[in-house]
């Protein structure tokens, strides 16, 4: 709210807004760690002039200010407001890592050396085939390249990056920002934003925190209205006030108005406009803003309406005032219009004073004005391709080929440049500019396909929708119905989805089988997760009609293990060892065969798969898939013990799942941290995160997350030694009846010894024996090394005391349930207590003090307690943890992710490639890590990582 500049009073000063100006201030004070802040308020808030009251302070501390702008219809331009942020700090570019280099190169369609292929120095969007790759880059190493720029500039002068808004930002530029707003707590780097209520960003949703900016107390706005020029008084200023409702730029403007016309009729507002229910604010400001362009001259209207139309505020000034200028225009058309207050001339070039005042130049005026403006543009930025595209479509009503095809143009670049929202965008309106049918529907196609790979589900499903409704080609109508398939199957919409995917495999099976099981790979993962009985017949049904050589081998195997996991095992696990053993398996490939794996208890097989799946994932743009695979690797990290890598790993993709709409993903990567945090002993904070992870999703439609919550709450009801809760919550996984069926086909099995030892505990060993014996008869001859030891310990649990030793034994006898340390140790604590009880204190001691060693490294803490409690009732004190160093607990996953690499001889530039971090982040993380190892230096770590059992 400086005076003259937006939204401020005349004097200069902000009126207010102490409480958010001392929370603002505070951020300077933090030159590490300072939390990104997102200031949220309605259009004329004032946001814009918190940040920079903010700038100016961080200026006057010594903090070197980098800012950037959103411009309201310049989202379609990949990586623009990126470019802009970058400029300042563009001299470090050379220093960078080749490969970080080059991706910022594509982004800023630069070549090797720097120059611009376009004609454009630096212009985002307008690399031309001249300099164009035909290989499209790893953009993910974009963020990463600008977060290594901004940290090196940091070093040398603390920075401070303001994005005002950040809701017309791009979305390449955006999920950037996310990407450095989740990696500044170690860096001399400070990251404030401004959006407007309601349309923050998914993408910095989850990272920043939030600041609204509210509606001026009754206090403030008076005042604000006393240090107008001309005050409104009397019921004029109530009316101000009422219809302000405390925003600053309307108390203003309204002041403003209400002088300039209270001399005429006596009110400055028309009819039927008095009251602030028939319009709504914004709008009432916007034709504020239009009555005023009235009585500019038409030459400066015109000018005006070109920088609207212009959108981007770093178009290049000489195309800019070519289009505005005509040889009847004034010598300055732009002096008018700052007089008017409605832009600010600065070196910068031409500004407008508020977004909304550009959106009322540009939406009063007409379409024939709006199509001069755009044609002129499109004439000046020849030299421009995506530009110019953009501005003739613009310009553009009716179906017009040309146009189409340049924006099919447009988006092949942004495709190779890895700008997959920006391509998706281009397509959908070269698709409405298509005369011909067919081109309509197979570019709405097209994009559908592509915002796939952007990861945004709802977007794929509205173009998919468009595009089955633009033809009848049955093969463009099954690729559709394939995508929107995809876009329902990562939200908890699982009927849907099958409706959808089902039919389609149905009717493709005898003519196009291949066709058919690409839709039932993908129909598959909803029929695990909704864990309906009619779909997974209905899928294996149709997979069987399809034939045994349809679709690939991955597409195979994953649809039949998916449906049925427990037919034909033994066949099964050799046809997934020959596959995975195939080299350079393509992405889909290496998906499908983690989650076979996964399902298959071939856990060690999952994570090998899994992992290289997100490995290629992370240097590339499919974000949205990365947290689908990376739920499913951290499930598998738990089982097999790695708990750290597990939490870290589902943290980032809850954050990532919940920024793209992928529901699924984000609710099943809150159940793995749930589970981490109740086998830890925090029941409390365990049960919170299970909550808000699954808010918002049916249970009874998605029986797989409804098992494993269940699973999760027995578990923590245990730890808090609430043992009939436990028993009632793990017998929800079976129904009722003489013979209980399992709640779901597959997940529901694994539950059964948490089952059999509650329900002695709960004196429900009658009714837990009944679905132990149609759970052993379900299984019998089929269930994998890690189902069979559950199913022993049930039947060792629920046995008669002296029978009971002979299941004890056979839970431990296979080697292989190694793998799943932490099952393997709760097995040896059982049989250890059941020794123990027998008077058999020195058997009982050995089996305590390997489950015991388990427990301590995992961190499973109510385990290790009744272990440690076990030995002292054998007489024997608990042996001493193995020596670790001091503080080696308190190693963050992050922390112990790249220890490990650092570990292996990777140097700290190839760590941070590698995990997505500037080298300079590494550096301080082992810096901090060092001291809790105990280690002065690299080539001590792969031994104190040995001490600590973290291999």
């Amino acid at each position: 709210m400086t005076g003259g500049s937006g939204d401020g009073p005349a004097e200069g000063s902000i009126v207010g807004r102490t409480e958010e100006l001392a929370r603002l201030e505070r951020m300077l004070s933090e030159p590490l760690g300072a939390t990104p802040l997102i200031v949220v308020g309605e259009p004329g808030s004032g946001k814009s002039t918190l940040l920079e009251a903010v700038a100016a302070s961080a200026g006057r501390r010594g903090w070197r200010v980098v800012g950037v702008r959103g411009e309201e219809g310049a989202a379609e331009l990949a990586f623009a407001g990126l470019h802009r942020l970058l400029l300042p700090v563009r001299d470090g570019l050379a220093a960078l890592p080749s490969r970080q280099r080059a991706a910022l190169g594509d982004a800023w369609g630069l070549d090797a050396d720097g120059t611009a292929v376009s004609g454009e120095p630096g212009a985002v969007g307008d690399a031309d085939e001249p300099g164009a790759g035909d290989e499209p880059p790893e953009a993910l190493l974009i963020p990463l390249a600008a977060w290594t720029l901004l940290s090196e500039a940091g070093r040398r002068r603390p920075l401070f990056l303001v994005v005002d808004d950040a809701q017309w930002l791009d979305a390449g530029s955006l999920d950037a920002l996310a990407f450095l707003a989740r990696r500044l707590a170690d860096e001399p780097v400070a990251l404030l934003a401004g959006a407007r209520d309601g349309d923050v960003p998914p993408q910095l949703g989850g990272s920043f925190d939030r600041l609204p900016v509210r509606p001026l107390s009754d206090d403030a706005a008076n005042r604000l209205l006393d240090r107008q020029a001309e005050p409104p008084a009397g019921r004029l200023r109530e009316r101000v006030l009422r219809q302000a409702a405390g925003n600053p730029l309307a108390l203003v403007e309204l002041a403003r108005s209400a002088a300039e016309h209270a001399a005429g009729s006596g009110s400055p507002f028309g009819a039927g406009a008095a009251d602030p229910e028939v319009l709504p604010l914004t709008e009432r400001l916007e034709r504020l803003f239009a009555a005023r362009l009235a009585e500019l001259p038409e030459a400066t209207r015109r000018a005006l309406l070109i920088v609207a139309a212009a959108g981007s505020s770093d178009l290049p000034t000489a195309p800019l005032l070519a289009a505005a200028t005509t040889p009847d225009a004034l010598p300055d058309p732009w002096s008018r219009a700052e007089q008017a207050g409605l832009v600010r001339l600065d070196s910068a070039g031409v500004r407008f004073r508020h977004p909304l005042v550009r959106s009322a130049v540009y939406q009063t005026a007409s379409f024939a004005d709006r199509r001069q403006a755009h044609l002129a543009l499109a004439h000046a930025l020849t030299g421009h391709p995506d530009r110019r595209a953009w501005h003739l479509a613009a310009a553009t009503l009716t179906p017009d080929e040309e146009v189409a095809a340049g924006l099919v143009a447009t988006a092949d670049r942004a495709r190779r440049r890895g700008g997959y929202h920006a391509a998706a965008m281009a397509l959908e309106r070269a698709a409405e500019l298509s005369p011909l049918a067919e081109d309509q529907a197979r570019r709405l196609v097209g994009a559908a396909e592509t915002a796939m790979y952007a990861g945004r589900p709802r977007r794929v499903e509205a173009l998919a929708a468009k595009a089955a409704a633009a033809t009848d080609d049955p093969h463009l109508l099954a690729a559709a119905s394939t995508f929107a398939g995809w876009a329902l199957a990562v939200t908890p919409r699982h009927a849907a989805c099958l409706d959808i995917l089902l039919p389609l495999a149905e009717s493709s099976a005898p003519t196009a089988p291949d066709r058919a099981l690409a839709a039932l790979s993908t129909a598959a993962n909803v029929v695990y997760n909704a864990g309906d009985e009619r779909s997974r017949g209905a899928a294996l049904r149709i997979a069987k009609a399809a034939g045994p050589t349809a679709g690939t081998d991955a597409q195979r195997l994953w649809t039949s293990v998916a449906c049925d996991p427990f037919a034909e095992r033994q066949e099964r696990v050799l046809l997934l060892g020959k596959a995975a053993a195939v080299p350079d398996r393509p992405l889909p490939d290496l998906v499908l065969l983690g989650g076979t794996a996964f399902v298959l208890d071939e856990t060690d097989t999952a994570i090998n798969l899994l992992g290289g799946a997100l490995n290629h994932l992370r240097r590339t743009t499919t974000a949205g898939s990365n947290a689908t695979v990376a739920q499913a690797l951290a499930s598998a990290q738990f089982d097999t013990g790695a708990w750290e890598s597990a939490d870290a790993l589902a943290q980032e993709a809850r954050h990532t799942a919940v920024e793209d709409g992928l529901e699924v993903a984000a609710a099943s990567a809150g159940c793995v941290t749930a589970l981490l945090r109740v086998a830890r002993g925090d029941t409390e904070t365990g049960r919170a995160v299970l909550r808000q992870a699954l808010s918002g999703i049916d249970l009874s439609r998605s029986r797989g997350l409804a098992s494993r919550a269940r699973m999760i709450l027995g578990t923590a009801a245990a730890v808090d030694g609430h043992f009939a809760v436990a028993y009632e919550q793990v017998r929800g996984l079976f129904t009722e009846g003489p013979r209980p069926r399992p709640l779901h086909y597959h997940l529901a099995h694994y539950g059964i010894a948490d089952l059999a030892t509650a329900a002695v505990r709960a004196d429900r060993a009658d009714d837990a024996r009944r679905v132990l014996a149609v759970t052993e008869e379900a299984l019998s001859g089929s269930a994998s090394v890690r189902l069979a030891a559950l199913l022993h310990r049930a039947r060792a649990a629920l046995a008669d005391p002296a029978e009971a030793e002979p299941w004890y034994e056979a839970a431990l006898a296979d080697p292989a349930g190694e793998q799943w340390p932490f099952e393997r140790a709760r097995a040896r604590l059982e049989y250890a207590q059941w020794l123990r009880r027998r008077r058999r204190t020195g058997d009982a001691a050995r089996e305590l003090v390997r489950a015991l060693a388990v427990f301590e490294r995992l961190g499973a803490r109510p385990w290790a307690d009744v272990a440690g409690a076990e030995l002292r009732a054998c007489g024997i004190a608990p042996p001493a943890s193995e020596p670790r160093p001091a503080g080696a607990g308190e190693l963050t996953g992050q922390q112990l992710r790249i220890v490990q690499l650092a570990a292996e001889g990777l140097t700290n530039r190839e760590i941070g490639e590698r995990m997505l971090l500037s080298p300079r982040t590494v550096g301080f993380h082992l810096y901090q890590a060092f001291p809790k190892l105990g280690v002065s230096g690299r080539g001590r770590l792969r031994g104190a990582l040995d001490r600590l059992g973290r291999e």
